[in-house]
């Protein structure tokens, strides 16, 4: 850890996994007042020139999908102490809204994403990396769940992305990324013994 800066926290895990149950539990244990918290799915690039039809067909689980390069950018001016806009993504429409939200530097940065430990350079920022490891067929109910529930998606809607982008994309970055991890955390936020060391080990960190 770099005690110049705030410590830096990644949390990886494919689409379902849990990885915002982990980061949740983080933010209640550690203190939601000493941590900045960033999601890379607010990254996505903006679809506003393409219309309704084509946005739907976008392959949103590659890593060419999201602007990293934004994202890694944020990190650096958290780190330096400066506060940063955060885009706000409409999953309805898929695209970027023209709001932001304002997120303020503090002791840790808090990351979690899908894609976040396949690109190197941001990659290299983080001082711990979880990935939270889940089964493939509780990954898939629970992105069924949440996509009807609360991004107005069909059934069918859900079951084509999943075969064609969500577990080919899975097989190809995500799993792979998992070699990278400092701690991998088998069903998530389920894990209590894993998150107990996990708050212990950044509590000892910050101190």
């Amino acid at each position: 850890m770099n005690n110049r800066g705030p410590l830096v926290i990644g949390i990886a895990g494919g689409s379902g996994s849990g990885k915002t149950t982990v980061a949740q539990t983080i933010l209640q244990r550690v203190g939601p007042e000493r941590i900045s918290f960033l999601q890379h799915d607010a990254y996505y690039k903006p679809l506003s020139g393409l219309p309704p039809a084509q946005r739907v067909d976008v392959n949103f689980d590659h890593p060419n999908s999201l602007e990293t390069e934004l994202l890694t950018k944020h990190i650096l001016q958290l780190k330096e102490g400066h506060p940063v806009e955060v885009p706000i993504y409409d999953f309805s429409t898929h695209t970027r809204t023209d709001r932001t939200y304002t997120v303020q530097p503090r002791r840790v940065i808090l990351l979690e994403g899908i894609l976040i430990f396949t690109e190197a350079g941001l990659r290299d920022l983080f001082d711990i990396k979880l990935f939270v490891d889940t089964d493939s067929d509780l990954r898939f109910i629970r992105r069924l769940e949440r996509d009807i529930s609360e991004r107005g998606r069909t059934l069918d809607m859900v079951v084509k992305q999943y075969l064609s982008t969500v577990r080919p994309m899975h097989l190809e970055f995500v799993e792979p990324s998992k070699r990278y991890a400092d701690v991998i955390i088998p069903e998530g936020g389920f894990n209590t013994a894993a998150l107990d060391m996990v708050v212990a080990r950044i509590e000892t960190m910050l101190s």
